[in-house]
Formats: structure tokens, C-alpha cells, sequence
């Protein structure tokens, strides 16, 4: 077994992007070890570290040298390397000139299309410590960072200035300079406490010298859990339960070396503004935990997290508490003025909001909304003017002053404006609801009114954005265009809503002025929300050939598709089912390669064999008894009446000839397989069904 060491490598910075440190330490890790894979250097096991002011990765067992490597050059065929003196060519002698070698000293290759020249030579493997600086700089080339900076007078350019770094191969610093800073052994403690470098002698030192003597938990994931535990144990002892948000704690976590905990609490007044105002402003602003009682009911209290032990906690606590207080006072200011306007006194400043340079303003984009969502409404068993009224004041509170401190608020803010301004409570609630889902997973609407303010805000980006042009591709989407679809598509489908979305495009196509956006925009829509149906259906873990036996058919109601997917996998369980799919691609091939023109409906009288009887027969009892399933969506009670003619449907193909040599009787059989494969149509096109 080759020998092996330890790898440290810290790169010691100014204060890092507290959003970006965890992507940040992953890729880090991930990439170093990528470099000591294609270098052929094995090693057992990274461990990533992250803090505010370093990113480092530990791993564990890194070989001392690649292995040594047999090359094997292939040159010219025996033929074109020796004349017929058998004296060597300019050929084979350049061969052996670039190898090095005498052509005496090369060997033969034999393979089934004749005999080379070859040379066969092992290749050292280099040294561990002669690699390792190239893989640490594309390792940092690689990290994701959107604007690297420059500092002082330096060439370089990085995340943040670089004062530090360590390079520790076993109790070998691998001297390099990387970024204008020389490597070396010695790391730095935190900030405050330890500002005074340590001394490492090996890797497996790093985390307990930094935990010991320099104040600093490097470990992200034992400073997460850490962060988690103290705050939830400083919660209980107060009386109250702390609201962990996964973002923010990520957040606190990346902002603190050593986390201390201090609990504050504020005036209980302000609890007349609207908690989800208070609580942005403590996690936005200030990065604190909001508590709440055991009815979820916000108590007046916060958790911070510092990066500081103070002998004067005291102090901490009232600093932090200070500082909150006028945030509070702005958010209560906020909430007061924008109550001494209506909701519906923003509409006119709408005008003066660009929705899409192209598009208009928001207050255009509230109109045609507002034709939709009535439209939308109505069918859901809602008044029409109530889907009307939701549209237009649905973007109204963009324009106040809380909504403006705090975009994250948008709608939210619009449900408590409403209720003030005694809207009905289902246009108030529509006006929380109408950006759900915002995220993959995020809840729905659960209002009909809510639900038909979502669609009709969400087809509507879809048809303008698509009708100008600016279609995503690859990973930009601007306007969020796949969440959008996505959205709307769970929307009908989760929450059973019979809805027509092509109709519905096409409305909402017709809103926009002529010539603004391309004629077959709604089409193309359709289609891309097609697309996004398989996705959505492949993550369930349904079949490619399942979903594209229904979408082939181009149903119009995602709920449809849904009904029809979930009869074609019942479908499949059945034991005719793949006999009948063999059939039905036997027919769509004899449809496709038939070059006569052919009526919609057999002619029974042109009927001479009893196959063709006893299929049409059945075929009959079986079209009267799915027409009712067919107009509730029973589709996979459909399916198994249909599974019922497979042996009928063999007996047909067993005995009677399609293409008959007399003409009449073909295109008559023509027309009575495509009766065939148009009565499974109703369902799905189960000849793109595979077996297996």
C-alpha cells in the first residue's frame, strides 16, 4: 500500500457572503477532490470547514505521489515503417526520434488490423506536493462567485482579500504562493478573542487548536446544530417557542465563529402591527428568532445569536434591543400610514409601474388579469365580480410604505389593507394567496377565489413574456417562467380544478393589443406547459411512456391528464394490456403507411369475415358503456372495458387481412382499425406504451 498523509488547506479572508458560505465550502471541497482524481491521487475522505473568515477542507489519507503510469505509443504500421531492404523508413525513424529510443529499441503491436510499431514506457508519478498548488488554484477558479473584488494594489481577484493560508501536507507546509499570499503553517483564531495566529503541526490539529485556544468552531454543520440547540434550550427557559427558519439559521451561522446566545424582548405594543411585519423585521434587519406561546401567538421576545462572549451580557442584550426598537417604530409607522389610504386609491400609481418595457404597466396587467380571473372564478363556483375585484387590487400594495420596506411582504400586507378596507374575506384572502405556490413545494391556494387569482396572474406572465420573445433557455428565466407553469399546473391538478388551459391561454392572448405578442403564443404555452407536466409526472416516478400515451392526445385539462395517467398505470397492470398496445402500434403503422383515403366510419355491409362482426358488435356495447365514464373522468373504469376487447381485437388481426388485394374491402377495413384505434384515442395512444 503506497503511503499517504493528511491534507489541510485554509484559505483565511475577510469577512465572507453569509448567503454564499455554505455553497461556497461545498463546491471548495468538491472541487479539490475532483483535482486530486484527475491528478490519479487517492485519498479516503474531505471534510469541508467553514467560518465568516475561512474555507478550509480537511482530507484524510492523500496518497504522497500519483502512481506510476505504463504509456504505450502506437506508430507506423510495419508496412510503412520498413522499405523492402528492411531498412527503416523516415517514418519509423521519427517515431523513435519522439520516443527517445533507437528504432532497434521498439517493440511490435499486433491487432486484427495488422502490426505497428510501438513504444512501451512507465511514467514516474509525480509528487503529491508538486500538484497540489495548480489543484487549489482551479479549485478557487471554480467557486461560484457572481463579482470577485480586488483589494490594495494586487492583480488578483477573489471572493474577498485573502490574508491567510494554510498548506499542510502532513508536517510539510507545501510552500506556494496563492492570490499574493505566501502559504504557510499558521492559521488565525477569532477575531476578538484570539486575533493572534496558531501554530499547526499537522492537519489532524486544525479543529482542536481553533476550538481550544482560538475560540472558533470551524465545522459548519457542529456550528449549525449548535446555533439550533441554543436557541431552542434559551427559548424554553423564557417561556416561549423560537420559530427556526432553515434560511436564517443558515445565515446567523455563517455570521459567527463562536455563537453565544442572548435573548431581548421589545414593547408589547407593537404587537398592533401585523406579525408578519414585526417578525421580517427581526429576521431581515436585525437576523433575530422570533418566539411565539404555545397557540403560535407572537410574544413580544427575540433570540439573537452573537459572535462574541462578553463578560457584560447585560450590555449585549441592551444593545440589542436598542437597535430593534426603531426598526419596530418604522414598521408601526408603516402599518399606520398606509392605513389612511384604501387599497384601491394605489390603482392609479400602477400606471407609473413598469411591468415589462414591451408588456406596459402593472395597472395594464391588472386589467387583463381581471378579465381572466372572472372568468376563472365564475367556473370555480365563484361570483364573477369578486375575481374581478380581487385582480385589480391585487397589486395595490405594492405601492405602500410596508410593502416597499419589505417586497417579501407582497400580499400578505394586501389581505390585512383589504380587511381594513372591508373587502369581502375571500378577496382578501385571494390577495395573499395569488403568488402561491412561490416554490417548488410551496403550499397552494386553498381558496377557489385565491386559486382563480393565481392562474389568471400566472397564464398571463406566461402568454406575454412567450409573446415577445423571451423564452427560457437554459438555466435563465428571468420571470420565472417554469415556476410559473409548474404552478398553475399543480394548482389544477392538486386541488382538482376542471379548467380548460388552452381555452384559458387563448383568452388570455386576446387581452394583449393586436400585433403586441405573436399569433400562436398560446399554442407554443401550451406546449412548454406540456413539457413541464412531464417532469412534474417523471418525478412521481410514472413512466416516459405512460405520460406521452396521454399528452399525445393533447388534453386540454391538466386534471384530465391526471385522470388519464392514473387509468393508462391501472391499465398497464392488466393482463391484455400489452397485447392490445401491440395492436393499437400495428394499426398506427398500417394508418401511417396507407396511401388511400379512407371514410370516418366502416360500412357494415362490406363486412365478410365474423371477425370483423364480432369486434364491430362488442366494439359497440363497449362504446355505450365508457361515454358516461368518458364525461366524469372515469378513466380507468374506461380502461378496463376497453381491455375487454382484446381477445376480439386478436381474433381480427388472426383472421382478417387489412390490406385486402379487393379495394373496397380495404379501405373499408381501413376505416374500421382507425374506428379501433380512435375509440383507445378517447383515453390515450397506448401504442407508445413499452413493455417491461
Amino acid at each position: 500500500m503506497s503511503e499517504t498523509r493528511d491534507l489541510l488547506i485554509e484559505m483565511g479572508t475577510e469577512e465572507l457572503p453569509p448567503k454564499a458560505l455554505q455553497v461556497l465550502s461545498e463546491v471548495f471541497s468538491s472541487t479539490l477532490c475532483k483535482g486530486l482524481e484527475q491528478q490519479d491521487l487517492n485519498y479516503h475522505v474531505a471534510t469541508p470547514f467553514a467560518t465568516p473568515r475561512r474555507l478550509a477542507v480537511l482530507i484524510k489519507g492523500v496518497a504522497i505521489q500519483q502512481t506510476d503510469r505504463k504509456i504505450e505509443r502506437r506508430g507506423p504500421a510495419i508496412a510503412a515503417a520498413f522499405d523492402q531492404n528492411g531498412q527503416a523508413t523516415k517514418a519509423a525513424l521519427g517515431f523513435a526520434r519522439s520516443c527517445g529510443v533507437e528504432v532497434t529499441d521498439l517493440e511490435r503491436l499486433e491487432t486484427k488490423k495488422g502490426v505497428w510499431l510501438a513504444h512501451r514506457s512507465i511514467q514516474n508519478g509525480q509528487a503529491t506536493t508538486a500538484l497540489i498548488p495548480n489543484i487549489i488554484e482551479e479549485a478557487l477558479a471554480a467557486l461560484p462567485i457572481p463579482k470577485r473584488m480586488r483589494w490594495s494594489d494586487l492583480p488578483y481577484e477573489f471572493v474577498r482579500p485573502v490574508h491567510w493560508i494554510v498548506i499542510l501536507f502532513g508536517d510539510e507546509v507545501v510552500e506556494t504562493e496563492i492570490l499574493g499570499v505566501r502559504s504557510g503553517r499558521e492559521t488565525r483564531g477569532h477575531r476578538f478573542h484570539h486575533p493572534q495566529p496558531i501554530h499547526l503541526d499537522t492537519p489532524s490539529d486544525y479543529v482542536k487548536c481553533l476550538e481550544k485556544t482560538g475560540h472558533v468552531i470551524p465545522s459548519f454543520t457542529t456550528r449549525h446544530e449548535l446555533v439550533r440547540v441554543l436557541v431552542e434550550e434559551k427559548a424554553e427557559e423564557i417561556g416561549g417557542q423560537a420559530v427556526i427558519d432553515e434560511a436564517l439559521l443558515n445565515e446567523v451561522t455563517s455570521l459567527v465563529e463562536w455563537p453565544v446566545v442572548v435573548a431581548g424582548s421589545y414593547d408589547e405594543t407593537f404587537l398592533e402591527v401585523p406579525k408578519e411585519a414585526l417578525i421580517a423585521t427581526m429576521k431581515e434587519h436585525q437576523k433575530f428568532f422570533h418566539l411565539v406561546n404555545s397557540e403560535g401567538e407572537l410574544l413580544p421576545r427575540f433570540i439573537a445569536i452573537s459572535n462574541i462572549e462578553s463578560v457584560q451580557p447585560k450590555v449585549v442584550q441592551t444593545g440589542n434591543e436598542r437597535v430593534l426598537r426603531p426598526r419596530l417604530s418604522d414598521a408601526a409607522f408603516f402599518w399606520k400610514n398606509d392605513q389612511a389610504k384604501s387599497l384601491e386609491s394605489h390603482l392609479n400609481q400602477l400606471k407609473t409601474v413598469i411591468f415589462q418595457k414591451k408588456l406596459g404597466s402593472l395597472y395594464d396587467k391588472s386589467k387583463r388579469v381581471a378579465n381572466l380571473a372572472g372568468t376563472i372564478a365564475k367556473q370555480l363556483g365563484v361570483e364573477e365580480l369578486q375575481g374581478i375585484r380581487a385582480a385589480m387590487l391585487s397589486k395595490c400594495d405594492l405601492m405602500t410604505e410596508m410593502v416597499g420596506e419589505f417586497p417579501e411582504l407582497q400580499g400578505i400586507m394586501g389581505e390585512y389593507y383589504a380587511c381594513h378596507d372591508q373587502e369581502t374575506d375571500e378577496v382578501a384572502i385571494a390577495l395573499r394567496e395569488q403568488y402561491q405556490p412561490r416554490f417548488w413545494g410551496d403550499a397552494l391556494p386553498q381558496t377557489p377565489l385565491g386559486q382563480a387569482l393565481a392562474i389568471a396572474d400566472k397564464l398571463d406572465t406566461l402568454i406575454g413574456i412567450f409573446g415577445i420573445g423571451q423564452i427560457p433557455s437554459g438555466d435563465k428565466d428571468p420571470f420565472g417562467l417554469r415556476r410559473a407553469a409548474l404552478g398553475v399546473l399543480r394548482m389544477t391538478i392538486e386541488c382538482q380544478l376542471s379548467l380548460d388551459v388552452q381555452a384559458l391561454l387563448e383568452q388570455a392572448q386576446a387581452a394583449y393589443p393586436d400585433n403586441l405578442i405573436k399569433a400562436n403564443t398560446s399554442t407554443q404555452v401550451f406546449d412548454f406547459m406540456s413539457e413541464r407536466l412531464k417532469g412534474y409526472y417523471q418525478d412521481q416516478g410514472i413512466p416516459l411512456d405512460s405520460i406521452e400515451a396521454v399528452l399525445v392526445c393533447r388534453p386540454t385539462s391538466p386534471l384530465e391528464v391526471d385522470q388519464r395517467l392514473r387509468g393508462i398505470e391501472a391499465f398497464r397492470h392488466l393482463p391484455e394490456a400489452m397485447s392490445l398496445a401491440s395492436a393499437n402500434k400495428r394499426i398506427h403503422n398500417i394508418l401511417k403507411k396507407a396511401k388511400e383515403s379512407f371514410p370516418d366510419e366502416p360500412n357494415e355491409t362490406y363486412f365478410n369475415h365474423s371477425a370483423e362482426r364480432r369486434l364491430y358488435d362488442e366494439m359497440e356495447v363497449v362504446k355505450e358503456k365508457i361515454a358516461p365514464l368518458l364525461q366524469t373522468g372515469e378513466y380507468q373504469t374506461a380502461l378496463q372495458h376497453l381491455a375487454s376487447l382484446r381477445e376480439a381485437v386478436d381474433h381480427f388481426f388472426d383472421h382478417a387481412m387489412v390490406m385486402d388485394e379487393n379495394s373496397t374491402i380495404r379501405i373499408n377495413r381501413l376505416a374500421f382499425v382507425q374506428k379501433v384505434r380512435n375509440l383507445f384515442l378517447q383515453v390515450a395512444d397506448i401504442s407508445c406504451l413499452k413493455s417491461g
